[in-house]
């Protein structure tokens, strides 16, 4: 569960630097576990199952997603 939330910190802080938006800890540790979920849903429905870097980069790739279908709806 605390692994959880410092990867989820870590990936809503790096998209959030993608995208260029800035939020609070807990905002990035949101994004970075919805956008955990989103992405490995993507692209598990590919067929690709990604673990340890990639996995990161799938992790990023939906929290990106995420900012940006929250812009969208805003």
């Amino acid at each position: 569960m605390i692994m959880s939330i410092i990867i989820g910190a870590i990936v809503g802080m790096i998209a959030g630097n993608i995208m260029k938006s800035h939020y609070s800890l807990l905002m990035n540790i949101i994004i970075g576990m919805a956008g955990s979920a989103v992405g490995h849903f993507l692209f598990g429905l590919i067929g690709f199952s990604a673990y340890g870097l990639a996995g990161i980069i799938v992790d990023i790739a939906g929290a990106c997603l995420v900012i940006y279908l929250a812009r969208k709806i805003a």
